[in-house]
């Protein structure tokens, strides 16, 4: 449990290490052919958990000094272990299944928590058709798997996840075959753009082919490809990094460094313009500072978690704001858009739930406790939300923010944040 109090902030900081880089990088490494560095991978759950699938798909993974998290890892490409533990993170769960498939043993895909509830049916049907063995438990991990992948055509439900995409597009260059991916109704596609520049960077190459329809896309994988090992760093993370720039709209200044690159959650400038704040933007720095701050209108269906800053910053703006794509919310940690319209009505807030958006009426929180239900991003929510609040926010199971960004509440403290 931690209470943040109400606030006036200002400062500069240095956004984490983006796990969805970072885990990208790692499973890159551990089937690159010799050793690769990982430079400021981060101390997050989700990248502990990437690096216990690369050690158990047969990468040799150890630390390198103590000063900012890198990682030396020689890749192996023979699992060492028939049982992969993806703890709570989703990406590693739905990312290595089909790099655990070019295995000819048979592997169990497991995780913990709020993992075993999400869906992962939409890996059964492409994984046989690309010559793989594939069984899950009722839709839901475990999943078991059984190479060797061997490629060729297939046709990937994209509407839920694009995670398990980027798991065929880091498998299917050492298969035998060429292959040819059909994905139907694709979601946070620029997750895929990133997925695809990483494995550039480690020599593999992937053909978009276009869109066949608006619903369909097309993906073109030459087999036999090898990757080769590099030198990754790890850019900052710009989900974790909206909880910072969302603090300074609301309570005062902050200046966040090592934010570069082109990961879809950068969009949150563009909601934070629309909602007045003020913005600059230095190469990889960005600074926000408060002004009055308005109601505004978002999409966040390519970036849903984006969703709890944006309520936290809606919460204080006057007016009626609308986020978009609350279907993207309902296998997160938690059903998140329920969590939200819950959580956040206990500290005051007015939020309603139609079809696919969130109606949040601005003017204040009056505070209160919050319940994380497990959430992380649900945590930074109220906690950033409480800068502004009247009586400030009571946080249970403060936490769970370990999964993405255990430093955070440090960094609230260097920034100001009275707690």
């Amino acid at each position: 449990m931690r209470y943040v109090a109400p606030s006036r902030i200002e400062g500069t900081i240095s956004a984490p290490a983006s796990k969805s880089l970072g885990q990208r990088a790692l499973f890159a490494a551990a089937l690159a052919e010799g050793e690769s560095t990982v430079r400021r991978a981060g101390a997050s759950d989700d990248v502990k958990a990437a690096m216990s699938i690369a050690s158990a798909l047969g990468a040799e993974v150890r630390p390198i000094g103590d000063s900012d998290r890198s990682l030396s890892v020689r890749g192996g490409r023979l699992p060492r272990s028939s049982r992969f533990d993806c703890g709570e993170s989703g990406t590693c769960l739905r990312m290595s299944s089909p790099i655990a498939a070019l295995s000819p043993e048979r592997i169990t895909i497991t995780g913990t928590g709020s993992l075993l509830a999400r869906p992962v049916d939409m890996m059964e049907t492409p994984l046989r058709e690309l010559g793989a063995e594939c069984d899950t438990t009722s839709g839901k991990p475990p999943v078991t798997v059984r190479g060797p992948l061997r490629g060729g055509q297939a046709v990937v439900d994209g509407s839920v996840t694009s995670q398990f995409v980027s798991g065929l597009l880091m498998a299917l260059p050492l298969c035998r075959e060429d292959s040819e991916i059909e994905v139907r109704n694709l979601v946070s596609r620029a997750y895929l753009d990133l997925t695809v520049s990483v494995l550039a960077r480690f020599g593999v190459s992937i053909e978009k082919r276009g869109r066949r329809t608006e619903e369909r896309d097309l993906f073109r994988v030459r087999g036999g490809q090898t990757y080769r090992p590099c030198t990754f760093i790890v850019e900052g993370d710009w989900s974790g990094a909206g909880f910072l720039l969302v603090a300074g709209a609301l309570a005062g200044e902050v200046t966040v460094g090592n934010l570069g690159g082109d990961q879809p959650d950068a969009g949150i400038l563009d909601a934070l313009a629309a909602a007045g704040a003020q913005l600059r933007r230095d190469g990889s720095t960005v600074t926000v500072r408060r002004d009055g701050l308005r109601a505004f209108e978002f999409d966040a269906t390519d970036s849903p978690d984006l969703f709890p800053p944006l309520v936290a910053l809606a919460c204080h703006c006057q007016g009626t704001s609308v986020l978009r794509g609350v279907r993207r919310l309902r296998h997160k940690e938690s059903d998140r858009a329920a969590a939200l319209a819950g959580e956040f009505g206990r500290l005051g807030a007015k939020i309603s739930i139609r079809n696919d958006w969130m109606e949040i009426r601005g003017g204040g929180l009056a505070g209160g406790v919050l319940r994380t239900r497990g959430d992380h991003r649900i945590a930074m929510a109220g906690a950033v939300a409480a800068l502004l609040s009247a009586e400030g926010v009571t946080i249970e199971g403060a936490g769970c923010v370990a999964k993405s960004y255990p430093d955070f509440f440090r960094d609230l403290k260097a920034l100001g944040v009275k707690t």
